[in-house]
């Protein structure tokens, strides 16, 4: 929710590795609710806005949870299933928008 995104390709090492599974997020540094004692949900919007990027959300306790920095960095995980050939990067996505619901 903030962070890039990844468009991965499936390789035949993955399938005879992991089932063809391979990772399909960067996965929580935290709690939800160690990270809504970093920062309030107003925030979170407020410097995803400053970012160009549109938020929609049920509530701003929510946005609190799944803050950027409550997530490892994706960028890492992907590298590493590219670099031992469990997926194949093929494009990094720029966040426009977040829907939280």
């Amino acid at each position: 929710m903030g962070s890039e995104s990844w468009l991965l390709a499936g390789t035949d090492a993955a399938m005879a590795e992991t089932f063809g599974s391979t990772c399909h997020g960067a996965g929580r540094l935290m709690s939800r609710g160690a990270a809504k004692k970093v920062k309030s949900g107003a925030e979170v919007r407020r410097e995803l806005e400053e970012r160009g990027i549109v938020v929609k959300a049920a509530s701003t306790g929510l946005l609190a949870e799944e803050a950027p920095y409550a997530y490892k960095d994706v960028g890492q995980v992907v590298g590493v299933v590219d670099a031992v050939g469990l997926s194949r990067k093929v494009a990094r996505l720029k966040p426009l928008g977040v829907l939280k619901g």
